[in-house]
């Protein structure tokens, strides 16, 4: 079978739900942006709150949801048909996108505020079902390309998402345009989704609880008892704190540590993205389609090794300069140092992605099948939690005066024992398989050998 991750593509099992979750998240970041970038001009005239704030409050609502509602999602995924259910939840983003064109029209903080909230609810929603229909429509063999290529679409449009909407709100007309694009790629993406095909719910008779506290604790204890898939959690979890920390600190690296204007922070978010996708392609390339954690470890590494990288190229010194002193790109790319800055970040999110891939097939491959999606959910719980608890170690690093390069650093040199720990776990499942391969294949050895024939690996460096 082929294992090309780009022929998938091509596939009605694939491309729909594909293009559903790209322009999902797409929409996501270009609403995102465009209300941070407008609280930023527009709150510091028209509303008596610092801008600094409401920017970090739209972070804490967005996320809110997905502690709240993953463990109600991931139950309704599971007793649901799954292409129906997506195609509810496209036509939602419909009406989201509608109200969001309305708060952006009127520049009204609090309405957005409130879409920004919904819409972190419905991707709270959609986060289960964008994982766990994979099995239901790929291959096993299938599943490490199909994964790579849903994480090279989502950090693409999350770049472009945050471009495209950074860009054009600020422009004159930029609202209108903003709100075309977004109400447009909503209704594409619920066109998109009318063709997955049905994917059957694992559950059907499943009682849904509405207690939010007991059945997030239930569903994140259900998954710890496989240790192969709660593991791939943790690490997955791990990935989200290391890359939320760059993510977050790139404005903050880029104007004092650089001494760069706003186009660097995109070149850095570009080159993070860019890396990220290429990793997740390459993952598959170099598994060739096996759901194994092989080279997890390789990526846990890399990323430690181009993180002190990064931290021995960047300048070890704060910059103060006047806002119009800033570089631009071209005088960025123009220094050898900063270029060596931007192959050290491209190498991060290289091994980002290798490292990533796996631990997702893992994790929906090894899941029971009917309690799947709320494995996704308990996974969406607890990246949600290392990303919050990234920030507030960002936050307190920087209280007590740490240079961003440092922050870095340190993120970097505790990846080491996160590397030697998955190394260890990989190396430990290998030699389990081995013995089951061993334990099943005994049998048939000593019958070859009853009926007078050598074992077939005998046979096979006789003719080699």
């Amino acid at each position: 079978m082929s294992h090309s991750q780009f022929a998938l593509l091509k596939t009605r099992r694939f491309a729909p739900l594909f293009w559903a979750q790209f322009l999902g998240a797409f929409n996501d970041n270009v609403f995102r942006n465009a209300l941070v970038m407008l609280i930023t001009f527009y709150a510091a005239e028209k509303v008596s709150m610092d801008p600094r704030i409401l920017v970090t409050a739209a972070a804490g609502i967005f996320m809110l949801p997905f502690f709240l509602f993953s463990a109600l999602a991931g139950q309704i995924v599971d007793a649901s048909e799954k292409s129906a259910y997506i195609r509810r939840l496209k036509k939602i983003e419909i009406g989201l996108m509608l109200v969001a064109a309305l708060g952006f029209y009127l520049q009204s903080v609090s309405l957005l505020m409130v879409v920004l909230f919904l819409m972190g609810t419905q991707s709270a929603f959609f986060g289960p079902v964008k994982y766990s229909i994979l099995p239901d429509h790929l291959h096993e063999d299938e599943l490490i390309g199909g994964n790579a290529v849903v994480e090279a679409g989502t950090f693409l449009s999350i770049l472009l998402g945050t471009i495209i909407g950074g860009i054009l709100i600020m422009r004159e007309g930029g609202v209108e345009m903003v709100s075309v694009i977004i109400v447009a790629m909503a209704a594409v993406g619920y066109f998109a989704s009318r063709s997955i095909p049905e994917a059957k719910a694992a559950d059907p008779g499943l009682k849904i609880s509405y207690n939010i506290v007991t059945e997030t604790w239930s569903i994140v204890r259900h998954a710890a008892r496989n240790k192969d898939v709660f593991l791939s959690i943790i690490g997955i979890s791990w990935f989200w704190l290391v890359g939320f920390v760059f993510l977050s600190q790139f404005p903050v690296y880029g104007k004092d540590v650089i001494g760069g204007n706003e186009m660097i922070v995109t070149l850095f978010l570009t080159t993070f993205s860019i890396g990220i996708a290429f990793g997740s392609l390459l993952c598959e390339k170099l598994l060739k389609g096996e759901v194994s954690g092989l080279y997890v470890p390789l990526g846990a590494f890399g990323m430690t090794a181009a993180i002190l990288l990064l931290w021995l190229v960047s300048p070890k010194t704060t910059v103060t300069v006047d806002e119009d002193a800033l570089i631009g790109i071209a005088a960025f790319l123009s220094n050898p140092q900063y270029c060596a800055v931007l192959g050290a970040m491209l190498l991060v999110s290289i091994f980002g992605g290798i490292y990533i891939v796996p631990l997702y097939a893992i994790m929906q491959s090894r899941a029971d099948k009917a309690h799947r999606s709320r494995t996704i959910a308990a996974n969406n719980i607890l990246n949600a939690l290392f990303m919050v608890a990234s920030s507030l170690l960002a936050m307190a690093m920087l209280s007590l005066n740490m240079r961003v390069v440092d922050i870095f650093l340190t993120v970097g040199i505790v990846n080491i024992p996160v590397g030697f720990l998955v190394r260890r776990i990989v190396k430990k499942r290998r030699a389990i398989n081995a013995d089951i391969e061993k334990m099943i294949s005994a049998p048939q050895v000593k019958k070859r050998k009853a009926a007078g024939r050598p074992p077939k690996s005998a046979k096979r460096r006789k003719k080699s």
